[in-house]
């Protein structure tokens, strides 16, 4: 008798009945959705990203994705300014296995006949831009790490035989031999003495994504490493990696500037060069100031870099910028100042050149 008043509420209009019942079972969904993204952060960070599954389904991407070499995969991000990340190489060589494209409201990555190389981080994010001036909108990124397995390749290929890793006191190194399997077991190894190096945990840490970090790097970690990965058959081995310790005073480039006279007779050429020695993976710029700059006087700039072994296996990045006035005048006469630049600062030293 109760709920008799509310059956006759709208007795001309039969069809709300039908529909009412479909709004129930949709309100609900709707909620569960926010509720799951706000308790799961790596969900909410992935919310733009989603795979493009058969048949137009879509997937969102968790932190890691597995897939077969020789597959292909298409990505997609919302938004309508979408920036993309990807494994280097696939820019390095024009791939043109890789294509990007801007849509109304998305971002699209597709990437046919993977190979094993193309194992690595894929990212996406989207710009905010205000004219010429474009900024991350950190809110909106989507990343997923791609594996593309390969049984004949454990390891990630890479474009050389051997490669050179800095050991820096002040900050932890990588031996970067990644894998295509996840599951692959993967060692250490030393060439000589040939023994293997155990991966502690907390000294030498390995990370499937990155490879063998060490943390705290000492001149004892110097040599010649390579890894082994094992996974259901042979084992494989990694290239050679050289170890080089490094020890050179953390700041602002250390540098001194010498010319080759402090004083010139007119129509000398005199050069002027300014040295920097430094950590080998740090690059170095140069700007120069002298007499002549303001009336535009011809000069002639080169700058280049090289390493150098101080013996017991430290190494050090020379990196030089030379100033050369040809024809020498009077107005060439005065203050060579040099400014060498690095990320933890710059550094200005100057000599004088007089006219005889």
């Amino acid at each position: 008798v109760i709920g008799q008043p509310m059956k006759n509420k709208h007795p001309k209009e039969p069809g709300e009945n039908k529909i009412k019942p479909v709004n129930k079972k949709l309100k609900p969904k709707p909620p569960k959705m926010k509720e799951r993204e706000s308790t799961d952060s790596s969900l909410k960070s992935q919310s733009i990203l989603t795979q493009v599954m058969d048949k137009g389904r879509f997937q969102k991407l968790a932190a890691t994705l597995s897939l077969s070499a020789g597959q292909s995969v298409e990505l997609r991000c919302k938004g309508s300014n979408v920036t993309w990340n990807y494994p280097s190489y696939l820019d390095t060589f024009k791939d043109s296995r890789l294509s990007i494209k801007q849509l109304d409201k998305y971002g699209q990555l597709i990437l046919t006949n993977s190979t094993a190389a193309d194992t690595g981080e894929y990212s996406c994010w989207l710009q905010l831009c205000n004219g010429n001036k474009c900024r991350r909108d950190e809110t909106k990124t989507g990343s997923t790490y791609i594996f593309f397995t390969d049984k004949e390749e454990l390891f990630v290929p890479t474009p050389s035989y051997f490669e050179i890793v800095y050991l820096n006191p002040d900050k932890p190194a990588v031996v970067p031999c990644r894998v295509t399997t996840p599951s692959a077991k993967v060692t250490l190894h030393r060439e000589f003495p040939a023994e293997e190096i155990e991966a502690d945990g907390t000294d030498i840490i390995y990370d499937v994504k990155k490879g063998f970090i060490y943390q705290h790097p000492t001149s004892d970690h110097k040599g010649i490493v390579y890894c082994k990965a094992e996974s259901q058959g042979a084992p494989q081995i990694s290239i050679k990696y050289h170890l080089l310790y490094v020890e050179v005073p953390k700041g602002p480039p250390s540098t001194t500037i010498v010319a080759s006279s402090n004083r010139a007779e007119v129509s000398d050429s005199i050069h002027v060069i300014c040295t920097v020695l430094g950590e080998p993976d740090v690059d170095v710029n140069f700007r120069w100031q002298y007499p002549g700059q303001e009336s535009e006087r011809p000069v002639i700039i080169q700058n280049y870099w090289r390493l150098i072994n101080r013996g017991t296996g430290h190494t050090t990045r020379i990196s030089k910028s030379i100033l050369l006035v040809e024809d020498f005048e009077t107005r060439d006469a005065g203050n060579y100042i040099c400014i060498a630049q690095n990320l933890q600062g710059e550094t200005t030293v100057a000599t004088t050149v007089e006219l005889n």
